[in-house]
């Protein structure tokens, strides 16, 4: 999923995510360093996915006794692996929506968009007092 995000980044902005990492550490935070900041996020997210993956693999494998020392290490171990894939799952969302948001600012707006929204109408300041 991040490579995925990874490369929407990079044909956003046009350029390798190297690049763009070191471009955003000389400039002032803006959407830039917000996406990649997402997706950093969402890379450790799914690295702590893996890690639990394999921990919790070890912990049940089954040529090894599981007590109730070992069971509680299972169950801390699968709380942290739903726990990291709950963060990786929020991360992709949010980070995917911003960037079909910013997508669409690159497309040719409709028509309806060009035409202005009338002002909203001001409160006229009532001379007699209210009641």
């Amino acid at each position: 999923m991040s490579t995925e995000i990874a490369g929407r980044i990079e044909d956003l902005y046009g350029a390798p995510l190297a690049d763009l990492e070191a471009h955003a550490q000389d400039q002032p935070p803006g959407m830039l360093s917000a996406l990649l900041a997402s997706h950093h996020d969402l890379a450790f997210a799914e690295q702590s996915i893996a890690f639990h993956r394999d921990r919790l693999t070890q912990l049940v494998h089954p040529e090894r006794q599981i007590g109730a020392h070992e069971v509680s290490h299972v169950l801390d171990c699968a709380r942290r692996l739903a726990e990291a894939v709950a963060v990786r799952d929020v991360q992709a969302k949010t980070v995917s929506a911003v960037l079909q948001s910013l997508g669409r600012v690159t497309q040719p707006a409709p028509l309806s968009a060009a035409v202005p929204a009338p002002a909203p109408a001001a409160l006229a300041a009532s001379p007699a007092p209210s009641r």
